[in-house]
């Protein structure tokens, strides 16, 4: 009955992960109790802090506090059961400590050797008689094993003493001269060595593998760290960016409120003074009108007749009397001008976020040359593979499985299948070209359309200034200024591809949302020569490399 109810307090008291009674144990503060070397081996080998029990997820690894409470109830239930089994036999101790005597009768001890010979299992006072008769000091004595008839071969009842290399199996002399005749043969220690030999090979490999899957988790916690780091940045300058805008617009709110409201005080103003003047001279009007209508009654004729021209005189035009007055000012183009100086603090705003975020992606430059191996028959690579143009003759080249057969294309050098990298190419002077990355596995014997189907993700420039991208469709874009120099960024994990102008630093056009499973090359098309026509080189450029000016850029017009 104590026992039972032993085995029912130690459920009670059992860790979720070693499935043992607790050692050492903590909780978290979820409420759960581990074995503190259990949790702590947990989340060393996780890539979050999570409870085993209920799936708790910890932003950071919780702080662990001992449950003094427990460990004092499972030291007690420890010396409870010691002192339960110290009244059983020997028998029970022995049994718990190994194989035992097969001759002792009553309290059997501890086996101290097992004897294939005898197929019995002896303790050290039953042992005696093997080591001091002659003829049993010749049976193969080892150390004390349970299973002795599964030594024996079950054909002919001799100990299994030889590996059988042929069959790989445990044999006896007598198989050795009879079912396995002719084999090749090796005592079972020395196969057994060089078992443990290839075993501690394996050991090594997978300790290798451990190191490397520590490694790895090292890599994607940092992963995990500066990515966290980078979200917080980036989440630190959106709220500063739109906490400006937001003032932005409240101080444009304020000023255009201030502005209308001080132009309406100004009107308000002057037709007070208007008011005042107007009211003073209706006042005098009124007397006039009075003094006129008791003339126009009088009976005295010579009086009216003295008074008249001055009174006429006195009385003012009907002209004079809407000479004063106040125009209702215009309000409407206020809000739009409002606007309009919001908008170019947006554009200023947007434009140095382009500029920070374009210096952050050129922090992943990497050096490209053209491959020689793949450009077209008519193309002209310079002497460095950093420039390519079209020159319109077909050369004899060796044939080469790498090689673009019809299409006027040529390849990076470089391949990439992990990370991100970036570089620029110079597109100055030409009125016709393709930029951008290819997977490994496009076909170079047929012209396809360059779609990310086809495994192209390209920027596109024909007819002088129609600039377009093949995506799930074909999209024209609309350029506010011409670029003389392309930046190609890629974010292989993310399924990223990013066109800039790398001059202005603007966003051309971004592929999201692939998933790359090949390397990727660097991918340049020069287009055709056309007479005179688009005969400058696409040059690979350093990034922050300097384009020269001259006066071609003024002569084109984005809008023809």
């Amino acid at each position: 009955m104590a026992a039972a109810s032993r085995c029912h307090s130690e459920d009670q008291f059992l860790c979720s992960i070693c499935l043992d009674v607790f050692t050492d144990p903590v909780s978290t503060s979820c409420g759960h109790t581990f074995c503190q070397s259990c949790i702590t081996l947990h989340w060393n080998t996780s890539l979050i802090f999570f409870c085993p029990m209920c799936k708790q997820v910890f932003k950071e690894k919780p702080v662990l506090d001992i449950n003094r409470c427990i460990k004092e109830m499972v030291s007690q239930m420890r010396c409870e059961a010691q002192q339960e089994s110290s009244g059983g036999s020997s028998e029970q101790r022995a049994a718990g400590g190994g194989v035992l005597c097969d001759i002792c009768t009553g309290t059997r001890v501890k086996a101290l050797k097992s004897c294939l010979v005898c197929l019995t299992s002896y303790c050290e006072t039953h042992l005696e008689p093997h080591r001091s008769r002659l003829a049993l000091r010749r049976h193969q004595l080892i150390e004390p094993v349970e299973d002795l008839e599964g030594r024996m071969c079950p054909q002919h009842g001799k100990p299994l003493e030889l590996f059988c290399q042929s069959d790989q199996t445990c044999v006896c002399m007598l198989c050795s001269v009879l079912e396995h005749k002719n084999h090749q043969f090796v005592p079972l220690r020395e196969e057994a060595d060089a078992k443990k030999a290839e075993l501690g090979k394996v050991e090594a490999e997978i300790r290798q593998i451990i190191q490397e899957k520590h490694k790895k988790v090292k890599e994607i916690r940092e992963a995990v760290r500066i990515s966290k780091e980078s979200a917080d940045e980036e989440k630190a300058e959106g709220v500063e960016v739109f906490r400006a805008l937001v003032q932005a617009a409240e101080d444009g709110l304020k000023k255009l409120i201030k502005d209308i409201d001080e132009k309406h005080k100004a009107k308000e103003t002057l037709a007070d003074g208007l008011l005042e003047d107007l009211d003073q001279e209706i006042c005098e009007l009124i007397m006039k009108s009075s003094e006129l209508e008791q003339l126009s009654r009088s009976d005295d004729h010579l009086h009216l007749l003295q008074s008249f021209p001055t009174l006429k005189a006195a009385a003012p035009s009907v002209q004079d009397s809407v000479e004063d007055s106040v125009s209702v000012p215009l309000y409407k183009g206020m809000v739009v001008r409002a606007v309009a100086e919001l908008e170019e603090t947006m554009k200023m705003r947007r434009e140095k976020l382009s500029e920070s975020e374009l210096r952050m992606v050129q922090k992943y430059a990497v050096e490209v040359t053209l491959d020689p191996e793949t450009a077209n028959y008519c193309l002209h690579l310079s002497d460095n593979n950093k420039q390519v143009h079209d020159e319109d003759v077909r050369k004899a080249l060796p044939k080469n499985p790498k090689r673009f057969k019809y299409s006027l294309y040529v390849l990076g050098e470089q391949s990439f299948s992990s990370g991100r990298f970036y570089f620029e190419v110079q597109v100055r002077k030409k009125t016709e070209w393709d930029v951008g990355v290819v997977v490994e596995s496009i076909d170079r014997e047929e012209t396809e359309t360059p779609t990310p189907k086809n495994g192209y993700l390209v920027l596109s420039l024909r007819n002088n200034n129609e600039y377009f991208v093949f995506d799930s469709h074909l999209l024209s874009l609309k350029l506010q200024s011409r670029p003389r120099k392309i930046g190609v960024f890629v974010d292989y994990e993310e399924g990223l591809t990013s066109f800039y102008d790398a001059d202005t630093a603007a966003l051309i056009y971004s592929f999201t949302g692939y998933s790359f499973t090949e390397k990727l090359f660097p991918f340049f098309s020069p287009g055709y020569v056309t007479g005179s026509s688009n005969s400058a080189p696409l040059v690979i450029s350093s990034v922050n490399e300097m384009v020269e000016t001259d006066l071609y850029e003024d002569e084109i017009d984005l809008s023809d």
